[in-house]
């Protein structure tokens, strides 16, 4: 299961046919359409589906959109098998250091510092495993204003701070991916 599945692009990923049925779950009304598998929209916190059924759900870069995302961690352990894993990645709030002079990642309910906890309060035991490393080339000022306006900085305002910006310019992502398994025995 692909927890905030947007357009499928982890779905894309994996091998075709896939190994396994991928169900992808997205509150948007229009992300699921377009999907390349099965997608319904959903509630993360409310997922229409069984407990017990999915061997594993993911859920990449989503769960810092929500207020509760401990909500949502509790109603993926509650759909997956005993033994089924759940992934989710978080970003940390020392990401992109390089844009610090102009912009920092807003605090959310679920960023690389607090992720682990919230995980492991319903998983339990869980992995851990941070990245820290240049990951993205941004050749101009353009392609600066443009990677500010996909984290919602205001367009005035990222161009602006892209004209302060030396380019080209490799950013350092920072973050999380973190693992749990529901325990067998658990329902």
């Amino acid at each position: 299961m692909d927890i905030g599945c947007g357009d499928g692009a982890l779905a894309a990923v994996l091998p075709h046919p896939p190994p396994v049925r991928v169900i992808g779950v997205d509150a948007s009304a229009t992300m699921p359409a377009t999907h390349p598998g099965t997608a319904v929209r959903a509630d993360a916190r409310a997922l229409p589906l069984a407990s017990g059924v999915a061997s594993a759900a993911a859920a990449v870069t989503v769960l810092d959109h929500m207020d509760e995302p401990t909500a949502a961690i509790r109603e993926a352990h509650r759909v997956l098998k005993p033994g089924g894993l759940f992934l989710a990645t978080a970003i940390s709030r020392g990401d992109s250091p390089e844009l610090a002079h102009v912009w920092r990642p807003v605090a959310t309910s679920f960023d690389a510092e607090e992720a682990p906890a919230l995980v492991a309060s319903v998983f339990g035991s869980i992995g851990a495993h941070r990245w820290d490393a240049p990951l993205i080339d941004l050749p101009s000022s353009g392609a600066v204003r443009d990677y500010l306006i996909g984290r919602q900085v205001p367009p005035e305002r990222a161009a602006a701070a892209a004209c302060r910006v030396p380019t080209p310019l490799t950013l350092t992502k920072r973050g999380v991916l973190i693992s749990g398994r529901k325990k067998r025995g658990t329902g």
